[in-house]
């Protein structure tokens, strides 16, 4: 079994030793015995700190290939005028393009986890799978998008358990209430429940969303797929910023989590999400970066950042804390897909970590290592990435990184020709 020692990396305030084993941490120690040096590759790890990974709990990979398009739109002209014309043309080349810019960033900038809900999702499994990280893929259900023929594939394809490994997981992906019948809906909650899939769906994010709903169906859209049994243990919501009264009561009962997407939400101008409301029903809630197109990244490090803020600005005493905000951009998205043995650094945990640079600007002085993390440091302070007991990153480098972004130049270039 390989062996990898991280050696004298500073954690929990002081110099120590971090040995994984496989793919799980299997010693964190003062002390090294010679039988844990034998056979292993020893890295000095003097002047790095090893933090958790960034999960990203909602993301829309490929569309890495839209960023800067169509900016400063509300959602729903963004999509109905934008983003979906565009997306129309999408093939299985484009969203492999789109999606390995997408996890090249991601590893940049320190995640190794996402949940994707798009299209061509065996060419995003293909790239997960390469380029060594893990994911959630969406069979992205959208009827009122989607021919009938294409439908009975997607649900073919949950039925066979297509694609998935080690490092991937399938998921039943309906994209919203709005773009789905009620019949349709309920069709994927069965499929997920027979098949323990989990199940995620972009839920409340607007006023028109939920004002529509209520005009509609008579109940706010929590109201609405709760009453289509969509929602329960299984169920991750995304965005959830207009949340009605009645609505946090019943979203916590359901067992069901949450993934806030906060820059995506601020660039649309969909609102920002109610975290005190959110905790004090004891709902779980993760973190998300959304799509390239509006966010504009997939820098988690940022959005935790913001998240931050936010709850600085708006929660008052029941801010959240430093290690509260770290825990919900790392082991909170880990858990909400099954993953209860990550996101953390631990003995027997899945080995997913980042060694950060304390000798970036934003670590000087260190009086907190957590906060100058969250808030003084960026993205760039990452200087390696490992996941699953691998470095998928070391010294700021990742193979072939100058092939993949000149190759998503050539495929937006492409795109746009056919327009």
């Amino acid at each position: 079994m390989k062996k990898l020692v991280l050696q004298s990396v500073y954690f929990q305030s002081k110099k120590t030793n971090v040995v994984i084993e496989g793919n799980r941490f299997a010693l964190i120690s003062d002390e090294l015995s010679q039988a844990d040096i034998d056979g292993a590759e020893v890295v000095d790890c003097n002047g790095l700190a090893i933090f958790p990974a960034f999960y990203n709990a909602h993301c829309h990979a490929a569309m890495t290939l839209f960023r800067g398009y169509a900016d400063d739109k509300p959602l729903f002209e963004w999509l109905n005028n934008y983003i979906w014309p565009i997306e129309a043309k999408l093939n299985d080349y484009y969203v492999e393009a789109g999606s390995r810019l997408a996890v090249l960033e991601m590893i940049k900038s320190g995640t190794v986890f996402f949940s994707d809900m798009y299209y061509f999702r065996e060419s995003t499994m293909k790239v997960v799978e390469e380029m060594g990280i893990r994911a959630t893929i969406g069979v992205t259900i959208a009827d009122a998008l989607t021919p009938e023929s294409q439908m009975k594939e997607h649900f073919q394809f949950l039925e066979k358990h297509t694609g998935e490994s080690e490092r991937i997981q399938l998921a039943v992906m309906p994209h919203a209430i709005y773009t789905n019948s009620a019949k349709t809906l309920q069709w994927c909650t069965r499929i997920a429940k027979n098949e323990h899939y989990k199940l995620h769906i972009h839920l409340s994010e607007t006023a028109k969303e939920v004002d529509d709903c209520i005009q509609e169906h008579g109940r706010t859209p929590v109201e609405y797929i709760d009453s289509l049994g969509l929602l329960n243990e299984n169920c991750v919501a995304a965005h959830c910023v207009h949340f009605r009264e009645q609505d946090y009561h019943l979203f916590a009962n359901s067992g069901a989590s949450v993934v806030v997407n906060p820059c995506s939400n601020l660039k649309l101008q969909s609102g920002i999400p109610d975290l005190v409301g959110l905790r004090a029903a004891g709902i779980p809630v993760s973190l998300g970066t959304d799509g390239a197109s509006s966010n504009n990244n997939l820098d988690m490090h940022e959005e935790m950042k913001v998240l931050a803020l936010i709850s600085n600005v708006n929660a008052g005493d029941n801010r959240l804390s430093q290690q509260e905000i770290l825990q919900i951009a790392t082991e909170a998205g880990a858990k909400a897909y099954g993953l209860s043995e990550a996101g953390r650094i631990e003995v027997g945990c899945l080995a997913d970590c980042l060694l950060v640079d304390m000798n970036h600007v934003g670590f000087c002085p260190n009086n907190n290592v957590v906060s100058n993390w969250i808030y003084g440091a960026n993205s760039e302070a990452i200087h390696s990435v490992i996941c699953n007991g691998k470095f998928v990153m070391k010294n700021r480098h990742i193979d072939g990184e100058e092939d993949i972004v000149k190759e998503a130049n050539k495929a937006i270039a492409k795109m746009k020709s056919e327009l």
